[in-house]
């Protein structure tokens, strides 16, 4: 089914700019009608795509945490939260002793060292962070999760799958609003900037759009999380309008239309595929017709520089992710008819594992580890595939037989939203019905099965961040965990309330009934000692710095 993609989009810009200070030190609402915008019209692509700017994000220095007190930071240089206390400096006047200076600015810089510790900070600027790996760098974390967090502030946005993506003092998220005098699902989606430190928004991009090519039960907002490189920012929505957008002003470099320009059917859950930057390149699934199920672009115009692998009945879900492995850097396609490897830089594949997948239900991210790489579906089960450590190959190692998705029926795991993780030889996942299990990575046989981490239902949900030896955990229905997971059983250290489920699941029992349970099925952005979280409702940043409690 084909959608229209001729309908303008404009760009409006409030607030102050990244940086600004907030107010309180408790949780904020912030209104994104609150200050007032201005309307601009968005130029197209053969006006404005010329400009280039590196592809390498720049680097963020460690943040100077004051060590703890609950008094006013004052006579001190070095920053801090408001209600710390940080040492004072001694100033050096000019002239006179000069060892006596040199011995006066080591000491003050002992003292400062003595007030402070150094907490790592880092962005999330994609799907599942930094390389797409789910790994989450920072130091200065929680051991335990409090039993409430501290929230900084909230934000009203609207519907939506997407997760947040956070960069150089901005996050960035899409969503969607349908117009309530339409009968078939026409209305507005949005890309928002907000400032990190205070949730106010910079500047929303919105281009109408119509979801009546969508299930109704999952027509509710954009799937695919930001990607931002640098200087601009990659969004797409629901039904494949991809735009490169500023991150400062908000307006659009330049954009596609998937099923204008190629020719692409829309799935029945919608386009999912969350642009991925390589070198000049912008590379993202598009599922064109005839031979342009992947593509890439050059991302600072949108040229065109290859398409790649022929579009079956379905494009599927999963995320492309590249990694590195037999001497060379592996473009790695997931989609309902094969796993596939490909060359980043020509489009040019590799090997390809085919593999048949029913009603194109490639959604979880294929994993890799070590020589390990391992994808995973709701109907048909597991594969894993052994990667050659000297050329660009790959040998199909084992896969589940099968064919149920009813958790006595199934054998490996049938993984529908989870992308299930591998810890040495053991891989660990959410099946069909909200089971966690447990596999042997060599051989695929099961080794245990929990109820404790998701509610026992059909598509639940949970994403799996690693955070040094343990994995913070937020599940659909709205919880955040840390968690261990080892080869004897999962181990849960703690848990609390992180925001409320607000979406529908729309799905059915065993027996064929249809539950429509309550739940939320956004990836959260762990950056800059703080989670980033969404609903239908509201984005919030909650902390998770040891220092906050």
């Amino acid at each position: 089914m084909r959608c229209s993609t001729s309908s303008p989009s404009t760009t409006r810009r409030s607030g102050p700019r990244p940086g600004a200070a907030s107010t309180s030190g408790r949780p904020r609402t912030i209104g994104s009608t609150s200050t007032p915008v201005t309307k601009r019209t968005t130029r197209s692509a053969a006006s404005s795509a010329g400009r280039g700017f590196s592809s390498r994000t720049p680097a963020r220095r460690p943040r100077l945490r004051a060590a703890a007190s609950d008094s006013r930071a004052t006579g001190s240089s070095l920053p801090g939260r408001q209600g710390e206390a940080t040492a004072p400096t001694r100033s050096v006047e000019d002239g006179g002793d000069p060892v006596r200076k040199i011995l006066s600015l080591v000491g003050a810089m002992v003292i400062a060292a003595a007030a402070v510790e150094i907490v790592s900070a880092e962005d999330w600027p994609q799907w599942r962070g930094a390389d797409r790996l789910a790994v989450w760098n920072e130091t200065g974390i929680v051991e335990q999760l409090p039993a409430e967090l501290r929230v900084a502030w909230r934000t009203p946005i609207r519907s939506g799958y997407s997760g947040p993506a956070v960069a150089d003092g901005r996050i960035f998220i899409t969503d969607w609003m349908e117009d309530p005098a339409s009968r078939t699902l026409d209305g507005t989606e949005r890309a928002l900037a907000l400032d990190e430190e205070t949730g106010e928004v910079l500047w929303t991009h919105e281009w109408q759009t119509s979801y009546r090519m969508l299930s109704v039960a999952y027509a509710v907002g954009p799937r695919a999380t930001p990607t931002v490189d640098g200087d601009r920012v990659y969004v797409v929505g629901g039904t494949g309008r991809l735009f490169c957008v500023d991150v400062e002003t908000g307006r659009v470099l330049w954009e596609k239309a998937y099923v204008a320009e190629f020719d692409t059917s829309v799935p029945v859950w919608g386009i999912v595929s969350a642009p991925l930057v390589d070198g000049d390149r912008l590379i993202t699934v598009v599922g064109g017709e005839p031979d342009a199920l992947v593509m890439a672009f050059d991302k600072h115009t949108g040229e065109e520089i290859w398409r790649a692998i022929e579009t079956g009945s379905e494009m599927g879900y999963a995320q492309p992710v590249i990694y590195e492995a037999g001497g060379v850097r592996q473009l790695i396609v997931w989609h309902p008819l094969a796993l596939a490897s490909l060359d980043p830089e020509t489009g040019e594949v590799y090997w390809e594992q085919p593999w048949d997948v029913s009603m194109g239900v490639t959604v979880a991210t294929p994993v890799r580890s070590g020589d390990y790489l391992l994808v995973s579906q709701f109907f048909n089960g597991s594969m894993m595939m052994r990667l050659s450590q000297d050329r660009p190959a790959a040998t199909h190692l084992w896969q589940g037989q099968s064919r149920s998705e009813l958790p006595g029926d199934t054998d490996t795991i049938h993984a529908m939203v989870t992308t299930p993780i591998i810890i040495g030889d053991y891989v660990y996942g959410v099946d069909s019905y909200g089971e966690l299990r447990a596999l042997d990575a060599r051989t695929g046989e099961r080794l245990w099965m929990s109820p404790d981490m998701t509610a026992q239902a059909r598509w639940a949900t949970a994403f799996l961040v690693r955070h040094e030896d343990r994995y913070f955990v937020n599940n659909d229905d709205g919880f955040l965990m840390i968690a261990q997971f080892t080869p004897a059983g999962y181990v849960e250290l703690s848990r609390t309330r992180l925001i409320e489920p607000t979406g529908s699941s729309g799905t059915r029992t065993p027996h064929g009934r249809i539950a429509s349970r309550v739940i939320n099925w956004s990836h959260p952005a762990y950056a800059n000692g703080h989670i980033v979280h969404r609903n239908d409702r509201e984005i919030i940043r909650a902390s998770l710095l040891a220092a906050d409690y």
